[in-house]
């Protein structure tokens, strides 16, 4: 029973039984304390234990990995992502990953940014474009299948890059890409580049009718009416039609849907500096803060009302993502009633609330909502001020101080300015803060001081981080 209970991992069943064993133990003449000792040993191997000669295996393909990492970091991000393309939850979370490579891959400022699908250059899983781009696969957009993307590289190798919609389409098989694959490759992005996602799936009808009738009249041997050899009277290309573009959300929206998660974009990026004010946790690490209290920045993607079975109360069930990943929030009676006008299908909030510390949650932990806010109005809010790092030894021009002094002035706003001064001896950094300056904590007023100190030393963090002092 206790292999069974290490084995599934039954925390309740393994403690039950290790009391059990003790309590044998002692019985035969073995020392209470030397029981428990041994008991300990036993729950804490349970945990994730293997023997000697398997961890110096596991340290050897740890290094090696790192070393890909560190030193291939395209290659090593479109491999991971390629294994786990089925699973929605973790290439999402490494997807997150290659945001956050800047912070231990100085070297890659920006990260790695993950491409959206595209039928000129895309193969069948993740590919390394260059060194700091990955272009996702046509493999994982939902909807095409094997032969549908077979096809199309088989296309794309006899005769080159595709130049139009209208050209793709004749080129490729479409007894093997139907029309609702287009579709999806369309709303994917995977056709982005022959015109804007509305105006190709507005086009898609008239140019697929006109092909599929080319290649009836062709596969019959007749010849068009408009096919005489006379140029004047050759029959053209079906052209795209002048619509409107899709908003940037409904754009998202249709790309999640083919995708199973956002690539060309994020609903989060506009807020990129408030998220990363708030980022000590999130998706990825709730089983690391259990029974904790947290704050998150995340996109509410689907909301379930429910209604209790002991009162008949109602309550939320709360489907939300950031850039690592999934999880679930649960808003209960008087909460739900505050703020479910707030948590909307694809608004941008920051909850508050309680990581579950539930046994039975601690798999999958949801979190217990306290409050909700919508996150545009989070940087004037009092809670994040401005903040300049002035690393040890920085180079400045002379005239920096007055030049942020005149950005910081003619974006007034209620967000407190902070100075962060490096150190480099292992001394937590002093932060002083300005007396007589508040500031605009919006995009413009960080990009301008970026500009000035560069893009890692001017951030939001939240009011009271560090040890503050005026100045």
């Amino acid at each position: 029973m206790l292999r069974k209970a290490m084995g599934k991992k039954i925390a309740s069943l393994i403690r039950d039984e290790l009391r059990q064993f003790i309590v044998r133990a002692v019985e035969r003449g073995v020392e209470k304390k030397t029981a428990e000792s041994l008991a300990e040993q036993i729950e804490t191997f349970g945990r994730y234990g293997f023997n000697l000669s398997h961890s110096a295996a596991y340290s050897l393909i740890a290094y090696h990995t790192a070393w890909l990492k560190a030193h291939y970091p395209a290659e090593f991000m479109a491999a991971m992502l390629s294994a786990v393309v089925s699973s929605t939850d973790d290439v999402v979370k490494y997807i997150g990953e290659c945001r956050e490579l800047p912070r231990y891959l100085p070297k890659l400022d920006d990260g790695i940014q993950v491409l959206a699908p595209d039928v000129n250059e895309s193969g069948w899983k993740f590919t390394a474009v260059g060194e700091t781009h990955i272009r996702f696969g046509l493999g994982a957009i939902r909807g095409v299948g094997s032969t549908a993307v077979k096809s199309i590289l088989k296309a794309r190798e006899a005769d080159g890059s595709f130049t139009a919609m209208f050209e793709f389409l004749e080129r490729v098989d479409l007894r093997a890409l139907n029309k609702r694959a287009v579709e999806a490759l369309i709303t994917a992005g995977a056709l982005d580049s022959f015109g804007y996602r509305s105006q190709l799936l507005a086009g898609l009808d008239t140019a697929y009718s006109e092909i599929s009738a080319r290649k009836a009249e062709e596969a019959a041997g007749q010849v068009s009416l408009f096919g005489s050899g006379d140029e004047d009277l050759e029959r053209k290309d079906p052209g795209l039609p002048n619509v409107p573009r899709w908003p940037e959300p409904e754009r998202l929206k249709r790309e999640k849907e083919a995708l199973g998660f956002f690539i060309s974009g994020h609903p989060l990026d506009q807020f990129a500096e408030v998220v990363r004010a708030f980022d000590h946790a999130n998706t990825a690490n709730l089983k690391d803060n259990l029974g904790r209290p947290l704050d998150l920045a995340c996109v509410v993607t689907k909301v379930t009302r429910q209604i209790s079975r002991r009162d008949n109360s109602e309550w939320g069930k709360i489907t939300i993502e950031d850039f690592h990943g999934t999880a679930t929030v649960l808003a209960f009676k008087d909460t739900w009633q505050k703020h479910k006008e707030t948590l909307q299908q694809d608004a941008v909030v920051l909850i508050s609330g309680k990581v579950s510390g539930r046994e039975r949650d601690e798999e999958d932990p949801p979190i217990f909502l306290d409050d909700a806010l919508l996150l545009e109005g989070i940087p004037n809010s009092g809670q994040l001020a401005l903040q300049i790092e002035l690393p040890m030894g920085a180079e400045l021009d002379d005239d920096v101080f007055s030049r942020a002094k005149e950005v910081l002035v003619a974006h007034p706003g209620t967000a407190p300015v902070e100075l962060r001064l490096g150190s480099d001896n292992g001394i937590a950094a002093p932060v002083l803060r300005s007396r007589t300056l508040k500031a605009d904590a919006s995009r413009d007023t960080i990009e301008a001081l970026q500009e000035m100190f560069g893009k890692a030393r001017v951030r939001l963090v939240r009011v009271g981080e560090g040890k503050i002092g005026p100045v």
